[in-house]
């Protein structure tokens, strides 16, 4: 009788793991750039009980927010790289998330060298306001924290089934800089982070499922001489990148921070990878929504 309830059980979870999936939603696919209609860099990641952060740039607590997400809900933040477009969202996503919805627990933060120190600073720097807020709005002490650990390349947040493996990739000079692989479930998906043409990150990406990858595009006629030629030199390309997705060979591929200089048409990314890339992939949108199983789907937000 025991080995009976035991196959069961096995049954039970193996049909419960069957299907599971990895939900991305691209909270901002934007850059520096203040517009509207791409908010900073930030993606969020839903895989098991898990709901974990990449990047924060400018408004991902309002896309939060249009998620019915509260900060109270996200069991860790990873960042790619300290440029001030993945970041400045932090003391807003911290500090308002906090008193909103009374998280009572530290904020688990991953990044590169430099994460803690700055992790620290901007808790001193917020030292009156914290105080405040648990002297007067009565917030819980330990939710008002950030708990940062400066990371190498490899295994950097491993629970309850879901896996974070970071990697280096190649930003110079802004060194280090990581992507991110996240598993779950016999899925995964992989996020680029700030990157030129990286060799370690197609290492790395191998056999996932989705790839969320940069690009940056520049009318042909850019010049070295250009002062806005090093943002361009810094980032990937958009025929190196379908080199990467010809390597790689996603379910999926899918673009974000979409770095465009001059105003180059966004159009000219999707006709231009068609002219190198013969598989799926798809123009990154905020809130945009990819479940990740034996497929990957695409929801568009306001999408029923």
């Amino acid at each position: 009788m025991r080995k009976f309830f035991l196959t069961i059980i096995v049954l039970f979870l193996l049909q419960a793991s069957f299907g599971q999936s990895i939900k991305v939603t691209l909270l901002g696919t934007g850059t520096p750039q203040p517009i509207m209609e791409r908010f900073g860099p930030s993606i969020l990641v839903q895989a098991g009980n898990k709901t974990l952060l990449f990047d924060a740039g400018r408004g991902c607590l309002q896309r939060l927010r249009q998620l019915n997400l509260g900060y109270d809900t996200i069991d860790a933040l990873f960042f790619t790289h300290l440029h001030s477009d993945h970041i400045v969202g932090l003391p807003d996503l911290w500090l308002t998330g906090w008193l909103l919805t009374k998280r009572n627990n530290p904020l688990p933060v991953f990044g590169p060298k430099g994460s803690k120190q700055m992790t620290d600073h901007l808790q001193k720097a917020y030292e009156f306001d914290i105080k405040m807020r648990i002297e007067d709005d009565k917030s819980p002490q330990e939710g008002g924290k950030l708990t940062t650990t400066d990371i190498k390349e490899g295994t950097v947040y491993e629970k309850d089934g879901v896996k974070v493996i970071a990697f280096l990739v190649d930003h110079y000079p802004v060194v280090p800089a990581f992507g991110y692989r996240i598993e779950y479930a016999g899925h995964s998906v992989v996020l680029s982070g700030d990157t030129r043409y990286s060799e370690n990150l197609i290492k790395f990406a191998k056999g996932t499922d989705l790839l969320v990858h940069e690009v940056a595009i520049a009318p042909d006629t850019l010049k070295k001489t250009d002062p806005r030629y090093n943002i361009l030199a810094h980032h990937t390309s958009l025929e190196q990148a379908c080199k990467v997705f010809n390597a790689v060979k996603p379910k999926l591929a899918v673009y974000t921070h979409i770095v465009s200089l001059y105003r180059y048409k966004t159009d000219e990314i999707i006709k231009r990878t068609k002219q190198n890339y013969s598989n799926p992939f798809v123009l990154g949108e905020d809130l945009m929504i990819f479940s990740v199983s034996d497929t990957v789907t695409i929801k568009a937000w306001g999408e029923k």
